[in-house]
């Protein structure tokens, strides 16, 4: 006996920012389960990564760079530091401030989290050949882009 043909879904279920949206929340579960697998999180992936590409910095400046807030940039730095990862040195242009930099441990900690990236873009992705995964990475890039500079 065949099933009786579903309804189609609700055109509100094709609109691109509905659509968006749940992919969104996919990506985040990944992202989150896949960080939280090795103990860590996101903020921690974007500070570690952070100070490899514009090295050691205030925690202001590491603020600015990895768009954490300083209210979050404060307990992501006192975890990285506590765990090893990155270090705290008094500022030698203004001992009023600490340069945060990354430690041995937190590189070897940021190669582990970027294999976890990969490994989850590539489970987020699964469905879509090389092409179209670097046209969705194209346009999605092009929408951000556009609405970064048009608030």
């Amino acid at each position: 006996m065949e099933n009786p043909p579903e309804d189609p879904p609700p055109g509100w279920q094709s609109l691109p920012s509905w659509l968006l949206t749940q992919t969104a929340q996919h990506a985040h579960r990944l992202v989150a389960d896949g960080f939280s697998a090795v103990g860590a999180r996101g903020y921690h992936y974007r500070l570690l990564a952070t100070l490899e590409e514009s090295g050691p910095a205030s925690q202001a400046t590491l603020g600015r760079r990895s768009g954490i807030h300083l209210s979050d940039m404060v307990a992501t730095v006192n975890d990285l530091a506590e765990r090893g990862l990155v270090e705290r040195a008094p500022d030698p242009a203004d001992r009023r401030r600490n340069v945060i930099s990354l430690t041995a441990a937190g590189r070897r900690q940021l190669r582990r989290l970027e294999k976890r990236l990969a490994e989850t873009q590539e489970e987020l992705l699964a469905p879509l050949s090389p092409r179209e995964r670097q046209r969705l990475t194209e346009l999605l890039s092009r929408l951000l882009d556009h609405h970064n500079r048009h608030p």
